[in-house]
């Protein structure tokens, strides 16, 4: 990879998108990041604009929406990797899944793609309980999810986005997949009573079937791509195999990864568990 290497971030307003190039170029690295509403734009759907994002780039982070897990993801990697290497991309980052088994042909279609290829592997991110998808219903006082007792250790995309951007600039890293997940393993419960007690924001957490989670994201409209991809998470992947923490984290970065009640201490001084409560 040249000296100075030229980066491009798909999923530019995405959690972890958005972190990796803003550390890139707080860096000063040369980073163009794109997504669907960018000039130029990236649709994964849309081939047509791939070559426009990948010319003059020289490394590339990769987020695959909605999920590697989907029937034909596979295809799709193997196909952009392959147009990245035409245009001289040839350093690669992609983040995953732990635990999802139907990811696993997507981290394959990259790794025999020819790509200097790293695969992060990350557990459940601390961002959903404040940026989107559970936000909401936090702010409404009830977490209603089929997750039961199981425990997850939940992690930083801070933290996730610091290790892309070291995987990016060293070649260490080159031909590696890591499992990244926070220090310590909590269930959805737990994470609740969390928020309730920092925040001063009472909010209850109620075990429901997956079915039930089902109607009810088809009742707010949830999209039924979407809807499959979070009935396959709460129904296959959140059944105990991702509950031990790793110690990838601090491999990568040579620091413990950052703790969920410091997340939640953090997230609470800006209100945003309040929103609805003040409204």
């Amino acid at each position: 990879m040249p000296t100075n290497p030229r980066f491009l971030v798909l999923g530019a307003t995405a959690k972890t998108g958005r972190r990796v190039a803003e550390k890139l170029i707080a860096l000063g690295h040369d980073v163009r990041a794109v997504s669907r509403s960018t000039t130029p734009a990236f649709d994964w759907t849309d081939p047509t604009t791939w070559d426009d994002v990948l010319r003059d780039r020289d490394a590339v982070y990769v987020t695959f929406q909605p999920d590697l897990a989907v029937p034909g993801s596979d295809d799709i990697i193997a196909s952009f990797a392959k147009r990245a290497l035409m245009h001289g991309a040839k350093r690669i980052v992609m983040l995953s899944g732990r635990g999802e088994e139907a990811a696993h042909r997507a981290e394959d279609a990259l790794r025999h793609s020819g790509a200097d290829a790293t695969v992060l592997r990350a557990n459940w991110f601390f961002q959903n309980f404040n940026e989107d998808l559970f936000l909401p219903y936090i702010q409404q006082g009830t977490l209603a999810l089929p997750a039961g007792d199981t425990p997850e250790p939940f992690v930083d995309a801070n933290d996730i986005a610091e290790c892309a951007v070291a995987c990016l600039l060293d070649q260490v890293h080159i031909g590696k997949t890591y499992e990244l997940s926070g220090p310590s393993a909590v269930t959805f419960a737990d994470v609740t009573e969390m928020i309730s007690s920092v925040a001063n924001h009472p909010v209850s957490f109620v075990a429901i079937t997956v079915d039930e989670l089902d109607a009810g994201l088809e009742a707010d409209g949830m999209p039924d791509e979407v809807r499959g991809l979070i009935r396959y998470l709460f129904s296959e992947v959140l059944d105990g195999r991702n509950s031990q923490p790793t110690s990838d984290i601090y491999e990568i970065l040579g620091r413990q990864p950052n703790s969920l009640r410091n997340f939640v201490e953090e997230a609470a001084k800006t209100g945003i568990w309040d929103v609805a409560k003040r409204a």
